[in-house]
């Protein structure tokens, strides 16, 4: 699938612009950790962006979200790898637990955008170019703030290989690149 089209599907079932930015920042993350990790940034990128395609279906519910989202994306001729990863993000969901390096990376992929944006959101101009990544590796002490934020999805970042600073700053980088698309 070309990402002008998963861009369509994702504004088809995700009509909140708040989550369409998360998804945005989750397909740059992801981007970026591809490339670190020497895997296929457009997969990752499309698995990033279309994580979340039934979040306004499921309501969000633990118990269902993230299992839509496979139904959905199955008629798309994409890589059963994404669709797969994209299931197990939220692993509540499935009764199994994660295990591959995709699943993980997405997990804690997209997770930490939510501890970035909200560490943006203090600093006085609310800028990510104003964040710093020690900044956000502070903030996964303080369980109060962000506090919807699963610190532990986004420590699965050592499943992959990568320490929390560095990877605090691949997720600042990422998001920084892509500012003005997610309005920070």
């Amino acid at each position: 699938m070309e990402r002008e089209k998963a861009l369509e599907l994702l504004k088809e079932y995700v009509k909140d612009e708040k989550m369409r930015i998360h998804c945005l920042a989750s397909e740059a993350v992801l981007r970026a950790l591809a490339g670190r990790l020497g895997e296929d940034e457009d997969k990752w990128g499309l698995a990033g962006l279309l994580h979340d395609i039934d979040v306004e279906m499921t309501n969000a519910d633990p118990e269902k979200h993230a299992l839509q989202a496979g139904t959905i994306l199955d008629g798309y001729n994409l890589d059963p790898e994404i669709i797969d990863a994209i299931t197990m993000h939220n692993e509540k969901a499935t009764g199994r637990e994660r295990s591959t390096l995709f699943q993980h990376a997405l997990a804690a992929g997209e997770t930490i955008t939510g501890l970035v944006y909200a560490t943006a959101l203090v600093y006085p101009d609310k800028k990510i170019s104003s964040v710093k990544p020690k900044s956000v590796v502070k903030r996964m002490k303080e369980k109060a703030f962000a506090a919807s934020v699963s610190r532990d999805h986004i420590l699965e970042c050592e499943k992959i290989g990568i320490p929390l600073p560095e990877f605090a700053e691949l997720a600042v980088n990422a998001m920084k690149e892509i500012s003005d698309d997610i309005g920070l």
